[in-house]
């Protein structure tokens, strides 16, 4: 992990954090110490951990695990960590003024998030709104977020047919990936150079089309077979994708050109951006 990433600093304090199963880990003992006046914030975490238990009878500690990371000293240790998530529950909990604003903004945010559910319309253009703060063109805007409903269609789909782990999740959604563009998403993150970002926040035009179609496709082939349990839904997933990865390879014979691109979206040439396909 490069050094720059594995810190972020909130006023002025900075809280290690490492990448772990596919998310952000804090150190809850840095988050103590960044929301907290506290001299000693190892002490304060495990009187807030007793004080909690004493008051509600909820285990902070469940909500967090030991990972390794960098001391002062230069060595790694075994520290408590906690994801997002779980990192805003155990702020609740801690009655420092310097926490206040933290904990106005999370309540800002559960409002805002049921607003949304009340009016998924809401959900949407906040959802732009930020892609738009980014740099991203409107063209690309609708594309990405028609690309989010396929895929909420399609794993809706996978719920209902008996798909329930999230690695089953993950292997479907390889397979699909695999037939469309000859790589897994992990490949292809490795292709474009990418870490921690989000793939397809940094696909161009045509790669969104054409993982738009490979889902589309395995959502119709799914609900046509009728596909229960996770090796109908591998079938029907492998299938969608093969049609995707069929009209991928024509239209690269049609235009005499890959379209797979080791190029970032916000990286590529302004010349490549205004290069717009017709909105689907």
């Amino acid at each position: 992990m490069d050094q720059d990433k594995a810190l972020v600093v909130f006023q002025d304090k900075k809280i290690r954090r490492i990448w772990h199963n596919n998310e952000w880990y804090f150190s809850i003992v840095d988050a103590v110490g960044a929301l907290t006046d506290s001299l000693d914030p190892k002490d304060y975490w495990y009187r807030l951990k007793k004080r909690e238990q004493e008051s509600s009878g909820i285990e902070l500690s469940t909500f967090c695990r030991q990972l390794k990371l960098p001391s002062s000293d230069g060595k790694y240790y075994e520290t408590d960590c906690a994801n997002t998530e779980s990192l805003f529950r155990i702020i609740q909990s801690i009655p420092s003024k310097k926490a206040e604003p933290f904990k106005r903004w999370l309540a800002q945010v559960g409002y805002e998030r049921v607003q949304e559910i009340e009016n998924p319309e809401l959900a949407q253009k906040r959802m732009k709104e930020l892609y738009e703060a980014k740099g991203y063109s409107n063209d690309w805007i609708e594309k990405r977020v028609r690309g989010i409903a396929i895929r909420d269609e399609l794993t809706d789909e996978w719920r209902k047919r008996g798909v329930e782990q999230s690695s089953e999740f993950a292997i479907l959604t390889a397979e699909i990936s695999r037939a469309t563009f000859g790589m897994t998403p992990s490949e292809y993150m490795k292709f474009k150079g990418l870490k921690n970002e989000n793939l397809r926040d940094q696909m161009n035009d045509l790669e969104l089309i054409f993982s738009m179609l490979g889902e589309r496709v395995s959502t119709e082939i799914t609900r046509k077979d009728d596909a229960q349990g996770f090796t109908e839904n591998k079938d029907a997933a492998i299938r969608g994708g093969k049609v995707a990865g069929n009209a991928r390879k024509e239209t690269e014979r049609e235009i005499g050109r890959p379209i797979t691109s080791n190029e970032n979206y916000l990286d590529a040439p302004e010349k490549e951006k205004k290069k717009r396909l017709p909105k689907l």
